[in-house]
């Protein structure tokens, strides 16, 4: 394994001594690098609440280091954060992107996206095994409960991508499109996605976005 998903970069600051100190915490009780990625996994899933609402997206705010602080995230940060935490404790992850589709998705997030099409969705992959595997900590549990659908578990072997179907047995997400995986975030890749997909939305100057 080239040792490129373990080194910090501008946004996945796994050395700084936030991410570093938050890691340890958490895994301290870990044995094994399978129990510590779970462990970060649910620290990331439950302890951020999903937010799509308010899209910071300063290059500054987007750093590991700063999503720590927060009590809420959506996606993209998410995902930046538990790669953050993995790297911090010296084990391999990157990010992966995609278009995903969401059935279900709330009127208010239909109304000002004007589609179920959620752009440039950020999840983790995580080296277990001799394989990469994906890894989704975007949908807090208290949010899944509300949605009705299942919380989404990582059992240190298969992948925890969205959940395909709710409760109900209808259908809640999917693929559409994949952009691949990266060892940083692809700034400006997201960017130009989020415009390509949402063009009726006026992105301001100062790039803080209330939707």
């Amino acid at each position: 394994m080239e040792n490129t998903y373990l080194k910090a970069t501008y946004f996945i600051d796994c050395d700084h001594p936030k991410v570093v100190r938050y890691a340890t915490k958490i895994t301290a009780h870990c044995n094994t690098a399978k129990a510590k990625i779970i462990a970060l996994f649910i620290a990331v899933r439950d302890g951020y609440f999903y937010n799509p609402y308010h899209l910071d997206l300063r290059p500054q705010t987007l750093k590991a280091s700063n999503i720590l602080t927060r009590q809420s995230a959506y996606c993209i940060e998410k995902a930046i954060l538990l790669c953050a935490a993995i790297r911090a404790v010296q084990l391999p992850a990157r990010l992966h992107f995609g278009d995903v589709k969401n059935h279900i998705a709330v009127d208010r997030l239909l109304e000002k996206l004007q589609t179920n099409v959620l752009a440039f969705h950020g999840c983790t992959e995580v080296f277990l095994e001799n394989r990469w595997i994906k890894i989704t900590p975007a949908f807090n549990k208290s949010l899944c409960e509300k949605l009705g659908v299942p919380v989404l578990e990582f059992d240190g072997t298969n992948q925890a991508i969205f959940q395909q179907y709710s409760n109900d047995g209808t259908n809640f997400m999917e693929y559409l499109k994949e952009y691949g995986s990266y060892d940083d975030l692809p700034y400006a890749r997201m960017l130009l996605s989020f415009k390509e997909n949402y063009p009726h939305i006026q992105f301001p100057d100062n790039l803080i976005l209330e939707l």
